[in-house]
């Protein structure tokens, strides 16, 4: 029987606890910028020969030859070479059709934490390298109370200039999370992280409480020095390894 992560207490001195967690991979079954690539390709608006960027990569990491970083990295660079001139009005109706198809493809740990930090007064907040059109809707149906994702430049006609916005800043992790809890009136003291790559370390190390999602083997190993509760949740068993998590 899988272990439960305990929630107890909403405030302290005043102030609400923060909950951040990484959304592709952890709470999302897949990549919510891989999604919106495929269905800008199905709908016409991105070039199907833009998929040969990370064809190769995405083959070779399904037969184990390859990495994962590459195949995002592909997708991450096609949907940036080719943003520029999108209209941002017909990109998010392809946004808004992802969601709806895909809001239920989630883990059911994760899932199942959010609610519980929900009810117990948690502020949420959600951080992603997926495009904030997309990223905001998703977690809005979850119940996040603050989304950080990619911000792309849209002109005076309403079309991408495939410039990203604030990209330094989207980039780190800890800084958006200073950021919120500044601007939120929020506290670290009883946070909880939970990411799943060794790009969400540095978010783990402000918090209280971290959790490591089914880590790739930079954030495993980096994670058992630390002492850190990692889980992996593997068709619907759910194994903890570490302390459980108890958020005071």
């Amino acid at each position: 029987m899988a272990k439960k992560t305990i929630v107890k207490a909403k405030k302290t001195g005043g102030k609400r606890k923060v909950a951040i967690f990484d959304i592709d991979g952890t709470i999302f079954r897949s990549s919510l910028l891989i999604e919106i690539t495929e269905a800008l390709i199905h709908a016409g608006i991105f070039k199907k020969k833009l998929r040969k960027i990370y064809e190769k990569p995405y083959q070779r990491w399904l037969d184990r030859t390859g990495h994962y970083d590459d195949y995002i990295g592909g997708v991450i660079k096609a949907f940036e070479d080719h943003i520029k001139g999108v209209d941002s009005t017909a990109f998010m109706r392809v946004a808004e059709r992802v969601v709806d198809f895909r809001k239920d493809r989630v883990y059911r740990y994760t899932r199942d934490l959010v609610r519980q930090l929900k009810k117990k007064g948690y502020f949420l907040l959600a951080i992603s390298n997926s495009p904030r059109e997309v990223l905001k809707p998703f977690c809005a149906k979850l119940g996040f109370d603050k989304v950080y994702g990619r911000i792309y430049e849209v002109d005076k006609r309403g079309r991408f200039t495939g410039v990203t916005l604030f990209l330094d800043m989207i980039s780190d992790k800890a800084v958006i999370l200073r950021r919120a809890v500044a601007r939120n009136d929020l506290t670290l003291k009883g946070s909880i992280g939970v990411g799943d790559t060794q790009a969400d370390i540095r978010f783990l190390q402000l918090v209280d409480k971290p959790i490591c999602f089914n880590p790739n083997m930079v954030l495993y190993r980096y994670a058992r020095r630390r002492g850190w509760e990692i889980v992996v949740e593997r068709k619907d068993v759910i194994h903890h390894f570490g302390a459980l998590t108890r958020v005071a």
